[in-house]
């Protein structure tokens, strides 16, 4: 669900916040009116049961106002709140203290870059335990490359392609979320695996998608390093990063310098926490599968009991 600026971290559900939450609708408006419906519906039927929201954004209301904030009138800002949001939020959160539960570090040491790749992906630089980038933006469409979404695009080539495809806005927002990205540049399909498979067979767009899937990657953790002025650990998440061993070595390939060293073999996992950087590498590059679910059942739980005192 979509927090916009006005919650930044997960809350209890009163009318109140429904109606913060319909004022966000133009923001998301798929996601929000439908997580709205839900929230009423379970009111009316067991009024009695506390109902919280986890906002995917909060994790990100921690970035500084240079780095959510877009270059173009500020005023678009103050009336309509255009600005870098990011999501996926719960899930970098979780990998990000997850990962130090793992190594034994302590999270307000470690600059950490949290990689989600999945057929929607993200990237977000966690400095001493606080998100102060992510590559996603207003709308999940910017950053990365992925299954349908194009990422990040020059805006004038969005009003150049409506005008020779005679799109109205939605329509091009459609086109750019749902056949763009790895479908758009393949013309096979957004599944990753079925992108390598016919990049093995010589398929010579699965094997440009790939390149271009990865190197995407690749330009976000160097970009986040800068920001964080070094990286300590880099973490590998969600659908692909989990187990497409093939981009997480590509993505890493050519970052020696920072002190990146994959160890091919230690590569081969899929799917469990594990350490795939070799030891000798100045940067720990770890797998942890993420679980949104359990960061969701934490906070209700806490925030349940906590209005029970």
């Amino acid at each position: 669900m979509q927090g916009g600026d006005k919650y930044c971290d997960s809350i209890i559900v009163d009318k109140q916040v429904e109606a913060g939450i319909e004022e966000l609708c133009d923001l998301a408006p798929v996601h929000n009116a439908g997580h709205l419906r839900g929230l009423r519906a379970v009111d009316a039927l067991m009024p009695e049961t506390p109902q919280v929201c986890v906002f995917d954004n909060a994790f990100h209301s921690t970035m500084p106002d240079y780095a959510y904030l877009y270059a173009i009138p500020y005023d678009l800002y103050t009336k309509y709140h255009v600005r870098r949001y990011g999501f996926h939020g719960t899930s970098h959160r979780y990998v990000s203290q997850r990962v130090c539960e793992y190594l034994g570090r302590d999270i307000k040491t470690q600059r950490i870059i949290t990689c989600h790749i999945g057929n929607g992906a993200s990237i977000s630089a966690v400095k001493f335990g606080k998100c102060v980038d992510t590559s996603m933006g207003l709308t999940p469409l910017a950053g990365l490359m992925m299954g349908s979404r194009s990422g990040d695009i020059d805006p004038s080539a969005v009003t150049y392609l409506m005008e020779k495809l005679g799109k109205q806005p939605q329509e091009m927002a459609d086109y750019l979320n749902k056949e763009s990205g790895v479908m758009g540049i393949t013309g096979i399909s957004s599944d990753m695996r079925e992108i390598e498979s016919a990049a093995a067979e010589g398929n010579e767009r699965a094997q440009l998608a790939l390149n271009m899937y990865n190197y995407r990657i690749k330009k976000y953790i160097g970009a986040y390093a800068a920001a964080m002025g070094g990286v300590d650990i880099i973490v590998w998440t969600a659908g692909v990063g989990e187990n497409q061993t093939g981009t997480r070595i590509d993505a890493c390939s050519d970052l020696e310098f920072l002190g990146i060293k994959i160890d091919p073999e230690a590569n081969k996992v899929r799917g469990k926490e594990a350490i795939i950087s070799t030891p000798d590498s100045k940067v720990t590059v770890c797998v942890i599968p993420t679980d949104e679910e359990s960061v969701i059942a934490r906070d209700t739980m806490k925030l349940v009991q906590e209005a029970k005192k």
